[in-house]
């Protein structure tokens, strides 16, 4: 693990954190990538302890100082916590230490994706001292990407290899283009000595392939004998009744004689997203509304791209909404961006909207999370919604999710 510090802690905390990575090593020895000590990414709640970036994840690291130690901490990402039997009061800041650390850990995977740069899954780490006998979080916030730990070596070790999973190791160039974004400067030659590779691995399961007929030259074809007349009728015959035949068992097996294949589910960060609904059309204005719709109006689009899809968050199903927007240039594009991200300006009509529904799904993307993203001349707009009970925007497990199906292709 090589250190970069940038400033000093901002917690007290902050000194077992330090000592706890340190303790590491050089090298990829024990676990190998790069702390960032002492930063702050752009949109963060608040000043971070550490930010991890290893070949697999990025942990975001947030320390929090109890007034005293304890022997129980229940820790829910979502409602206070509560310490010894006693609910933890806070004056300022979030209802808890792990949405501060959600937050920050969202603010960070937002700032990598507007900059293109490798989609690695950001997780959150908070380390409670000066010490805590016994922690207990929920399954679902486990499942979340969120641990709450000792500020110990044991304990921070172990959350970073439950939490950098991801498929395939990020290069050592994407890496350190993102560790710039963090302030810190780090060679290849360090980042390949830390686990790094030198270049990104190609999985090959993902790349698409054709089969090229091998080359061989044929013999000389032999003139065609001439069939006879009847012959011939009866070889067309055959063909015309073979053909009717095999349509109409299709129809019999398939219920349709052109059905289509499934389409495929995407994954990302080993979540399924099944495709529900999509389409391609070459207008902005007549699928939006409100003023997204007049500024559609007034500056088209060249293109809108919109899907629907279905997962699930533990058992509940979740919908998502995807629509991508291609504008005239970078400039109308950031303008656009801006639009959507104020509240009350409208937005991209959903397929749902429009009647493109599935049996189980969402009435509507009402109160959805959401979340947008620009990319050169695109904006691609995501909402989520939970498909059988009542949403809310600040949701935090719908606002995980959006950040994520940010990276689906509709």
């Amino acid at each position: 693990m090589h250190l970069v510090r940038l400033g000093a802690e901002p917690t007290e905390v902050g000194a077992d954190i330090r000592a706890a990575i340190a303790a590491w090593g050089a090298g990829r020895s024990v676990l190998g990538g790069v702390a960032v000590l002492g930063c702050r990414p752009a949109g963060g709640p608040r000043e971070l302890d550490a930010v991890i970036v290893l070949p697999r994840g990025v942990i975001v690291v947030l320390g929090v100082d109890l007034p005293e130690p304890a022997l129980k901490l229940e820790a829910p990402a979502g409602t206070p916590w509560t310490v010894d039997g006693w609910p933890l009061v806070r004056t300022e800041g979030k209802v808890n230490p792990a949405q501060e650390g959600l937050e920050s850990a969202a603010a960070l995977a937002r700032g990598l994706q507007s900059r293109g740069l490798e989609p690695l899954p950001v997780a959150a780490v908070v380390a409670v001292g000066p010490y805590v006998g016994q922690v207990t979080q929920p399954t679902t916030d486990l499942h979340r990407g969120v641990r709450v730990v000792s500020p110990n070596t044991t304990s921070v070790l172990s959350a970073a290899r439950e939490l950098a999973t991801y498929e395939s190791p990020c290069g050592a160039g994407s890496a350190r283009a993102l560790l710039e974004v963090l302030g810190a400067e780090v060679t290849d030659e360090q980042l390949v000595e830390e686990g790094f590779p030198a270049s990104p691995e190609v999985d090959l399961a993902r790349v698409e392939t054709a089969l090229i007929p091998k080359y061989s030259e044929a013999p000389p074809a032999r003139p065609a004998r001439p069939a006879p007349r009847g012959r011939l009728i009866g070889i067309a015959v055959a063909l015309l009744v073979c053909a009717v035949a095999g349509a109409l068992l299709g129809s019999l097996l398939l219920g349709s004689p052109s059905a289509s294949p499934p389409v495929p589910a995407q994954r990302v960060d080993g979540v399924e997203f099944a495709l529900r609904a999509a389409d391609h059309v070459a207008a902005c204005a007549p699928n939006s509304y409100g003023d997204v719709q007049r500024w559609f109006q007034q500056q088209p689009c060249r293109s809108l791209r919109r899907g629907v899809f279905e997962t699930h968050v533990g058992p509940s199903p979740v919908a998502v909404s995807v629509a991508i927007a291609d504008v005239a240039d970078p400039d109308s594009a950031t303008r656009l961006r801006e639009l959507l991200e104020s509240a009350g300006t409208g937005g991209v009509t959903d397929l749902v909207a429009q009647g493109r529904g599935w049996p189980g799904g969402p009435r509507e993307f009402g109160d959805a999370a959401q979340a947008v993203q620009q990319s050169g001349s695109q904006v691609r707009v995501v909402q989520v919604v939970w498909s059988q009970r009542p949403s809310h925007p600040e949701d935090l497990e719908l606002r995980a999710m959006a950040e994520r199906a940010l990276r689906l292709d509709p």
